[in-house]
């Protein structure tokens, strides 16, 4: 399906249908519907009986399978699923044997006489053997075959890989098709929680991740030692990814800045007078210098590390930084 705010992009590449690439690279802000748009783009490829506009028509044989996820020649391609014992901390990655089996499918016939696609997801989940696996068939790739590329961080994808696709930005919605959209499944907290994540309409509302984040904005308004810690070991025991804890810090962080700017909270409007309030005191310099740590660990987000530590350390550092009054 195409969700309402990226039928522009797709009107844009209908009117172009006849100058296809054989390499496509779909990117933009999570939670937009680019998975589902690639996965649209992908069937019309493979559709026997396309509709106007190159839509695929939902009902020939090829459509039909393609809808029963048995589309012999469609290949999606995603991350290894993270262990269960690891909760979210194990870095899911698309490795080399995955890529391998990619080029072994693109120099197969097609089994309906049409194209094949592969499809991966998220392109820059791949490691860097995987990548460079992919290139190799990149710059040479069999007649008949399609690549769609999904990435939600096209910077990190190998430029040799970025030159060899068609990029397409896919746009996001509108404030208000983004709220109207998301009113739809999140009713009346909709607003936070869109604000939070970047007016993308599309996220889930995971009940542990809201009820802990819930729990540490008043801790950071109000902070204290012994809470902060008690805070890291609550946080520990979920399992959750260190990356998941530096996205909420360093949306506060920034929202801290903005405030000290006199500009409006991006990520926790509901939060805006508490913002002015502490910042108002805060060294900018210590503020931006936490902010650059937190940028520093981001890569290591989804690696083993001890989660516990970082966050009590992380933690001590913004009580630090929230006691550093200007003189």
């Amino acid at each position: 399906m195409i969700y309402p705010w990226l039928e522009p992009v797709w009107q844009q590449i209908a009117q172009h249908w006849q100058q296809q690439p054989q390499a496509w690279l779909l990117y933009g802000h999570p939670g937009i519907g680019k998975r589902e748009f690639a996965e649209y783009l992908a069937q019309a490829l493979l559709c026997e009986s396309p509709q106007a506009n190159h839509q695929p028509c939902g009902v020939c044989t090829s459509c039909h399978l393609f809808s029963q996820h048995s589309h012999p020649d469609f290949l999606m391609v995603t991350p290894e699923e993270a262990e269960s014992d690891g909760g979210e901390r194990k870095l899911a990655q698309i490795k080399v044997e995955t890529i391998r089996n990619v080029l072994d499918f693109a120099h197969l016939s097609a089994h309906r006489g049409g194209k094949r696609v592969a499809l991966i997801y998220p392109a820059e989940s791949m490691n860097t053997q995987a990548a460079n696996a992919l290139l190799k068939i990149l710059e040479e790739p069999p007649a008949g075959m399609v690549f769609i590329l999904v990435s939600h961080q096209k910077d990190r994808l190998l430029p040799t890989i970025k030159s060899r696709c068609r990029q397409v930005v896919l746009t996001m919605p509108t404030p208000a098709e983004a709220l109207a959209f998301a009113q739809q499944l999140h009713g009346e907290k909709t607003a936070d929680l869109l604000a939070f994540h970047g007016g993308a309409p599309l996220f889930s509302d995971n009940d542990s991740h809201t009820q802990l984040r819930n729990e540490l904005i008043p801790l950071l308004v109000k902070p204290r030692l012994i809470a902060m810690l008690d805070y890291a070991a609550a946080f520990d025991k979920q399992k959750l990814a260190l990356a998941t804890f530096l996205d909420w810090l360093a949306k506060w962080l920034l929202d801290m800045s903005l405030a000290q700017q006199h500009m409006c909270a991006m990520y926790y409007p509901a939060w805006q007078n508490a913002l002015n309030e502490i910042t108002a005191q805060i060294d900018p310099l210590s503020l931006f210098a936490l902010i650059d740590r937190v940028n520093a660990l981001a890569p290591y987000g989804k690696h083993t590390l001890n989660v516990k530590m970082q966050l009590e350390d992380l933690l001590i550092d913004y009580l630090n930084v929230w006691q550093h009054k200007h003189t």
